[in-house]
């Protein structure tokens, strides 16, 4: 097994475990050179025949993940053959699978459930596209990762296999009981695509109702015999006919599953009796209002007046914490009364930043915070950027900042880049701001590229060199201009980065045609730069003093990488 703390394949740092199954065991790792996460899957070979069954399904999800590119499927990087294991370096996946939320919470709301049926739907019909089509067979909650933003990936590709035209059936069986169409079972036909919409169906049966089909006996019931609401109703009907036994008696493809799921209100039985009593409903609705609107009036007035009150209450509690562990509460309670204000997410981030630290569990508290659906459709954030798009994006700009300079955890660019792509193109930040995130979001970029080629770059994207780093930094090295677009506080943290990229990589800028004036220039240019900010805290005015410092260190690398042998200077 490998060790927390150990290097692998001189590259990635091993921090904890993450996960484990049977014979797997999955890592969270650190490419301290490019500062970004990775997950390290490591299968172990045990010499068995079942052994031999995982090794072959590990090749098969390795060779198909590489050929693969879709938004919701995880990149492979790097794949090591060890003489007793299998190790896979993979994109890390933040978030949750749909299996923990359904442990922690129960049923899904039925439209939560829909929009990721969609978007597994969505990456089916792209697997199935292939040449040959790729059949996933092991589609579940457990498989599926629910992503902050609120995107699902699809990952787990062990079981995956291409579709053989001229066989009769699949040599193995598996899959996950249950979840598992019937032709999965050995001897009873191919796997084909209808047997992922039978997959999926049966996840989606496990996401609406709380029972996996262990809970029902293995055996698909109907939706409205475990909860009366979805009786007749669309949704029913859609997971019925997926999880038919027959396949001929299911959706015959992808974008057949698609259409059903974009119309599935169409189908509601609820619906049609609606429809059919909207004008008796209409009338009564008008003789109930005439009665109760003065009375509705004053209730409404006296409740808004309560609700105002607590919700100001919370945020001055939250105000008065010692730190955001203890004010974040009181932050989820305001919000939970008001969660389109944005008011306490301005205040979150302020608490948060205060100090120019932002802590692991600062996230983790932030991200319940944001994702909570209080009991709706949908979560905190998404409301409040729908209900008010321009302090949304004030909010998502400066989350990116803090992520992008203050964040502790390794993959701050990765956070910070999700949150700049949904902004840097909103007309309601400057100009400015709009250049930084891009220019900051391009960065991150450049150091995932970095990550995975090193050095390297005919292995790679040969649009990113060191030049480009260089380039891209110096852009944003105007200490006014960042300055006004987000206060010193962001003005100096970007210039500590620069200067530390010179001290880390002036060797490696040299090599790309970053002279020796160059680097001293810039430096000599962020040196005046900082004599102009005021500083803003007792922070800040630490932070300035460490670029200070780092910045004469990155001086004397900067000799160090111009001199040769013969002791003269070069690349003036």
């Amino acid at each position: 097994m490998l060790e927390v703390g150990s290097i692998l394949n001189g590259n990635y740092k091993i921090l904890n475990e993450i996960g484990h199954g049977g014979m797997s065991v999955v890592y969270l790792a650190l490419n301290e050179r490019a500062n970004k996460t990775w997950a390290v899957k490591e299968v172990r070979k045990d010499g068995s025949n079942n052994s031999e069954i995982v090794s072959q399904g590990l090749i098969a999800e390795t060779e198909m993940l590489k050929k693969l590119k879709h938004p919701h499927l995880p990149s492979i990087i790097d794949v090591v053959d060890k003489d007793d294991s299998f190790i896979i370096v993979m994109d890390y996946i933040e978030g949750r699978s749909l299996q923990s939320l359904i442990n922690h919470s129960g049923p899904q709301d039925p439209e939560l459930v829909l929009e990721w049926s969609k978007q597994l739907c969505d990456v089916l019909g792209y697997l199935h596209s292939r040449t040959p089509p790729i059949i996933y067979r092991d589609m579940k909650p457990a498989n599926v990762m629910l992503k902050p933003n609120g995107d699902i990936t699809l990952i787990d590709f062990g079981t995956a296999r291409e579709y053989k035209e001229n066989s009769e059936g699949d040599t193995t069986c598996l899959g996950t009981r249950g979840y598992a169409a019937p032709e999965q079972f050995g001897g009873r036909g191919q796997t084909d695509g209808r047997t992922d919409i039978y997959n999926l169906g049966a996840t989606m049966y496990h996401l609406l109702t709380g029972y996996s089909p262990a809970d029902t006996h293995f055996e698909i019931l109907p939706l409205g015999s475990l909860n009366p609401a979805f009786a007749g109703s669309g949704l029913e009907k859609v997971v019925a006919k997926c999880c038919a036994a027959n396949p001929a008696d299911r959706y015959q493809s992808c974008p057949e599953l698609m259409y059903a799921l974009e119309h599935v209100h169409d189908e509601d039985d609820v619906a049609r009796r609606a429809r059919s009593h909207k004008w008796r409903k209409f009338v009564a609705s008008i003789i109930v209002a005439a009665v109760g609107a003065a009375a509705a009036v004053g209730f409404a007035v006296v409740g808004n007046s309560a609700k105002a009150e607590s919700y100001e209450t919370y945020l001055e509690q939250a105000a008065s914490s010692a730190d955001f562990k203890s004010a974040a509460s009181y932050f989820e309670k305001a919000i939970e009364i008001r969660p389109t204000v944005a008011d306490a997410y301005m205040q979150m981030l302020s608490v948060i930043d205060g100090d120019l630290t932002f802590t692991i569990e600062e996230n983790n508290a932030l991200f319940e915070i944001l994702n909570s659906y209080g009991g709706t459709s949908r979560s905190n954030v998404s409301r409040f950027q729908s209900s008010d798009p321009e302090k949304y994006a004030e909010f998502a700009y400066r989350l990116a900042n803090d992520y992008y300079f203050f964040y502790s955890g390794s993959d701050n660019r990765t956070k910070a880049a999700n949150w700049y792509s949904t902004v840097m193109d909103s007309k309601y930040l400057t100009e400015q701001e709009r250049t930084l995130a891009k220019s900051l979001n391009a960065i991150g970029n450049y150091y995932a590229t970095l990550d995975k080629h090193g050095s390297d770059y005919s292995l790679g994207d040969n649009s990113q060199t060191y030049k480009t780093l260089w380039d891209q930094l110096a852009e944003m090295t105007d200490g006014d201009v960042m300055v006004k677009t987000g206060g010193t506080r962001y003005a100096v943290a970007l210039y500590y980065e620069f200067v530390n990229q010179i001290a880390i990589h002036a060797n490696d800028f040299r090599a790309y045609g970053i002279t020796k004036n160059d680097m001293n220039a810039q430096l000599a240019k962020m040196e005046d730069g900082m004599k102009t900010f005021v500083p803003e805290s007792d922070n800040i005015r630490a932070k300035i003093s460490d670029t200070e410092t780092r910045l004469a260190q990155a001086k004397e690398m900067v000799e160090a990488a111009f001199e040769v042998v013969s002791g003269t200077t070069g690349g003036e």
